[in-house]
Order: structure tokens, then C-alpha cells, then sequence
């Protein structure tokens, strides 16, 4: 059964839909300011994010990146409205070839249609406000937060959702990640738009404790590395025993993945800038 409830945050609106409720990585929130609209939730819940759509005067949708929960329906709003969806270029590409989807994930979202996204624009204007496109791979490869410096506002993608990660992604990549966050907290920001977890209220403090426990955790990996400890037995000492998600989704999404991550990590200089 659906998940279906409606934020007002200031003049910003939001519906969270999902098939499932089974926390906030199995729900999603479609943002709108203004007469734009950030990303477009998951496709199995067309019919929830059409009555959102369809409620106000749509003039813009913008792409954080290309995975199925955040472009899902962009081809059906695009035929739906007219407007077309604007996305960074990579994205655009990849949602005109198509990606799989793992099982698991196709679960919980649903499927992904190709669609046809233009280029953002080299004046980017969310609501009526000057916005910034903040380039934040890591989680993927084409992500990016779009930052309303005037309000403080970040738009975060999939960056934050929660200050403790405990599984990863086998496509993520934990020292990706800390450059791409180390960029965001470089900026002047207070409130994180999350798509999962919702409004952040002092945001930057947040994103900056999920940076240091991910420091910290690839600390406490490589320590145990050297002392002879292999991957598993790693992993059950920092995070316990592997979850059901991890096993059902063949370790796609697993708490070993995080682990061996962090075992890459330059801990010299964590998420520093490549020169």
C-alpha cells in the first residue's frame, strides 16, 4: 500500500510516496518551489505524483540524477505537461540509453523509461531564485545538489539521507562520496532538501557528522586490517552480522560493500580535491 502524505516548509511544497514503508530509503519526496519541480519520484507511484503535478502550473523539472526513484516518471511529465525535464549532461545521457536496474530495486520503485532531458542551463533559476549545480558524484556517477544560496537551501539528492550510513551501494564509493561532500560543506548553506529524509534543519552540521563518521569508520576498517582481520570478519566487527537486504540483493546493497570501501579511503587526507 502506498505511502502517501504532503510537506509545507515555508512556500516550498512536497509529497512522499513509496510502494513500501519501510524507512526513509523506501519512501521518496517530490519537491516543488515555485513552478519548479525536483525530480520526479518513482514510477510506480504515477498516479500520486500526477495529482501533484497536475495541482499548480508546472514551468520547470529539474534532474538530480539518473536513478529510478529521482527520474522514474520524467518521461511521463514530460508527455503529461509538455515541459521537458533539464538534467546534467551525463544524466541526460543515460536516461536516453536506458540502465538496469537491479531486482531489489525494481521492488521498491518500479521501472525506469528512457527519456529525453535537455542540458541544464548555464543560468540556473529555482522558483524565481539564482541556484547553483553542485557536481556531487559518488553515490552516482552523474549526481548533483542544487544549492538557493540566498535561502541557504540545499537540495541534496542522495548525498546525506542520514548521518550514519551502515550499508553501500556496489556501484557507490565511500572516498567519492567525501570529496563530493567536502565540496558541499565548502558552501554556505543551513537547510538540507533531502528527497528521502525530508527538511534538515542545521543541514551543514549534519552533513558534516555524516563526513566525519565516515572518516572515522574507514579509520577503524583499516586499523583492523592491519592487525590481519579479512573483509568479513571487518565487517562483523564494525557493523555486525550481514542484514537480509544485503543477502536478498546479493550483496548490491550490503554492509561488506561499505567496509570494503572504506578500506580504499586515503585517510592522509580524506575527500580532498584532486589536483
Amino acid at each position: 500500500m502506498s505511502v502517501l502524505s504532503t510537506y509545507r516548509h515555508h512556500d516550498l511544497d512536497g509529497i512522499r510516496v513509496g510502494r513500501f514503508n519501510l524507512g526513509v530509503n523506501t519512501t521518496f519526496i517530490v519537491y516543488r518551489l515555485g513552478g519548479t519541480v525536483i525530480d520526479t519520484g518513482p514510477s510506480n507511484q504515477w498516479r500520486h505524483v500526477r495529482s501533484f503535478i497536475e495541482s499548480r502550473p508546472l514551468e520547470q523539472l529539474l534532474l538530480t540524477h539518473h536513478h529510478e526513484d529521482h527520474s522514474g516518471n520524467a518521461g511521463a511529465i514530460h508527455r503529461l505537461t509538455g515541459i521537458q525535464p533539464q538534467a546534467p549532461a551525463l544524466t541526460a545521457d543515460i536516461l536516453r540509453r536506458g540502465f538496469r536496474i537491479p531486482s531489489l530495486q525494481r521492488l521498491f520503485w518500479g521501472a525506469a523509461g528512457r527519456a529525453e532531458a535537455r542540458p541544464l542551463p548555464d543560468q540556473l533559476i529555482i522558483g524565481d531564485e539564482r541556484a547553483e549545480a553542485i557536481f556531487t558524484p559518488g553515490h552516482a556517477k552523474d549526481m548533483h545538489c542544487y544549492l538557493l544560496p540566498e535561502r541557504g537551501w540545499l537540495f541534496s539528492a542522495d548525498l546525506y539521507i542520514a548521518n550514519y550510513l551502515k550499508m553501500l551501494r556496489s556501484d557507490e564509493d565511500v572516498a567519492t562520496l567525501l570529496k563530493s561532500m567536502r565540496a558541499v560543506l565548502a558552501r554556505d548553506f543551513d537547510t538540507i532538501l533531502c528527497p528521502h529524509r525530508g527538511v534538515v534543519e542545521r543541514g551543514r552540521e549534519r552533513l558534516q557528522e555524516k563526513y566525519d563518521y565516515l572518516v572515522s569508520l574507514a579509520g577503524e576498517a583499516q586499523d583492523l586490517q592491519r592487525q590481519g582481520f579479512q573483509l568479513n570478519a571487518i565487517t562483523r566487527r564494525l557493523l555486525g552480522k550481514e542484514d537480509l537486504v544485503g543477502i536478498v540483493s546479493r550483496y548490491n546493497f550490503s554492509k561488506r560493500n561499505l567496509i570494503a570501501s572504506c578500506l580504499e579511503v586515503d585517510l592522509a587526507d580524506p575527500g580532498a580535491p584532486e589536483s
